[in-house]
């Protein structure tokens, strides 16, 4: 019985430099850092041009595939019609008449029925027409793991992680992981890869993980879509097969609102990073990045308005987005000497837009 996907791990991760040290491949996706540096096709002569970049100075590329740990995973894809045996405590559940629902399920599982243990530990985690007992959810769920139930096994993984109505065990938590991941639950295949790259530091924790973010991002789920992305682009010794394919899962990953997505596509895009450059669909993506409230997009967005990469120049939207990001505290000398070059309505015309973008 499938259950919604929830909020995960809290483990640290070492580093993303791996991905850095990988060898010439990774050349291909830092190639986006060059967006600052594309040439401009249209002219624009309001922008200050006699005051160089400092050094080293470059834009933040946003968040890494690994920073995702924690976060809430997006919702899974529609579910195909069933046309199995109607299960009646379930339809229930569906139909938020909760207490039929549990009604209709405890006996089952009192009966040792995995589907209804897992749909009564459901109820009680959420209380769902029922008072909030986590405690007595952690047993039912557990009973129903112990049962086989990949739902199950995921939700009590979780618990047993945060030590939520049952004692911490790792050990046992990413036992139940395993089992949930190798049984095909799409949400417990991310945290699984999670895992093994947490505990397998370098290429070889990313290469463990790599099966289970494919069978996850398969199932519609955006992170792993994101990791498939950026892996293929990324790792030595994926098959070029693979690797043209790495644009197609980042946008699929955009395209599910994931706005990290959107942020390395639109870079992607303006860089021809694992396809042909296309300048005005990077602006779109990185612009709706960054009307999302991305900082990393709205800093990418001003420096395209500067240079006319793939929209007509523009020092109030360019000085608009810089105040966004520098407001957000990403600093960027670069963008900051464009500023103070501009005309002193433009700068209020700038701010005066931020102001409206953030009560928005």
């Amino acid at each position: 019985m499938p259950i919604p996907p929830a909020c995960h791990l809290k483990y640290l991760l070492a580093s993303i430099a791996v991905l850095l040290a990988a060898g010439p491949d990774v050349a291909l996706a830092q190639a986006a850092d060059s967006v600052i540096s594309q040439p401009g096709t249209a002219p624009a002569s309001t922008f200050r041009t006699d005051r160089p970049a400092g050094p080293g100075v470059r834009p933040s590329d946003g968040v890494g595939v690994f920073d995702r740990m924690g976060a809430k995973l997006p919702d899974l894809p529609p579910e195909k019609d069933y046309k199995g045996p109607i299960d009646e405590a379930y339809g229930a559940y569906q139909r938020g008449y909760y207490l039929t629902a549990m009604d209709k399920a405890l006996p089952r599982a009192q009966l040792g029925d995995p589907a209804a243990q897992t749909l009564i530990g459901e109820i009680l985690s959420q209380g769902l027409g029922v008072k909030k007992d986590v405690k007595n959810a952690a047993f039912w769920y557990g009973k129903a793991a112990e049962g086989g139930d990949p739902a199950a096994m995921f939700k009590y993984a979780l618990m047993l992680m945060e030590g939520e109505g049952v004692p911490r065990d790792k050990v046992k938590a990413d036992d139940y992981m395993r089992k949930a991941a190798e049984a095909g639950n799409p949400s417990a295949e991310f945290n699984w890869a999670q895992i093994l790259v947490a505990d397998n530091p370098g290429e070889k924790g990313l290469k463990l993980a790599l099966p289970f973010y494919e069978k996850s991002a398969e199932q519609g789920i955006a992170d792993s879509q994101y990791a498939v992305a950026q892996l293929y682009a990324t790792l030595k010794d994926v098959p070029e097969e693979k690797k043209r394919l790495a644009r197609e899962w980042m946008a699929r990953a955009a395209r599910a609102g994931f706005d990290t997505a959107q942020l390395d596509l639109g870079i992607w895009l303006v860089n021809g990073v694992g396809g042909p450059k296309d300048y005005v669909k990077g602006f779109e993506w990185l612009k709706l990045a960054a009307n999302g409230g991305n900082v990393a997009a709205q800093n990418k967005l001003a420096h395209l308005y500067v240079n006319a990469i793939g929209t007509p120049p523009n020092p109030v939207e360019a000085a608009k987005w810089y105040v966004l990001s520098r407001r957000a505290g990403l600093a960027d000398p670069a963008l900051e000497d464009f500023y103070l070059g501009i005309e002193d309505e433009q700068q209020k015309a700038a701010i005066d837009a931020a102001n409206k973008f953030r009560r928005r």
